[in-house]
């Protein structure tokens, strides 16, 4: 892991990249990205900031809801969280991956492919998920008889934009300087 001093957005993210465990691929190329405190947890409607900067930067938000506790991926979209109000603990890469701490204002690029499980929660977590225009997910648990379609959606998918600026999210895990295992 690393971080850098900024991106695109102005705000430092840290970078994960995940090697395929066996069961969950992982992306190849493209790392997880964790902002710290992106918006203010303390504003009226945290939830509604975040869908709101999602949606000026290509992203629709889907949803309102808590992190599934169990592994799972998605081969056919990207998916960026945003922790609206609490806190959790959450595993991503898989078996081998790293269990991060996020909290109320944080935002989560996770790009397909990557495991994600929530560990533990606190009661009032909140979390707006949303994935780039034109792409719809679809919920894989690492099954064996779903890998190979699960590699070709992988590799299919473009590049999407920064969840928090628009630009090339490039610029994000370049500057993070990915490398290496989570």
């Amino acid at each position: 892991m690393r971080s850098s001093e900024s991106s695109s957005s102005g705000l430092c993210p840290l970078a994960f990249l995940f090697q395929d465990d066996g069961a969950i691929p992982n992306h190849p190329r493209l790392p997880l990205l964790l902002w710290r405190g992106v918006i203010d947890p303390h504003l009226s409607d945290p939830a509604a900031e975040l869908e709101a900067l999602f949606a000026r930067n290509g992203w629709l938000p889907a949803w309102r809801n808590g992190i599934y506790a169990f592994p799972h991926y998605h081969s056919s979209a990207h998916e960026v969280l945003g922790i609206a109000r609490g806190r959790a603990r959450v595993r991503f890469g898989g078996a081998r991956g790293v269990v991060l701490a996020v909290a109320a204002g944080d935002v989560l690029f996770i790009p397909a492919g990557v495991g994600h499980e929530r560990l533990e929660a606190s009661a009032d977590l909140l979390v707006v998920g949303a994935y780039p225009k034109g792409h719809i997910p679809d919920l894989c648990s690492g099954r064996a008889e779903e890998r190979e379609a699960a590699r070709r959606n992988i590799a299919a998918l473009p590049d999407p934009p920064d969840p928090l600026s628009g630009q090339p999210l490039a610029r994000a895990w370049t500057a993070a300087g990915a490398a290496g295992d989570g």
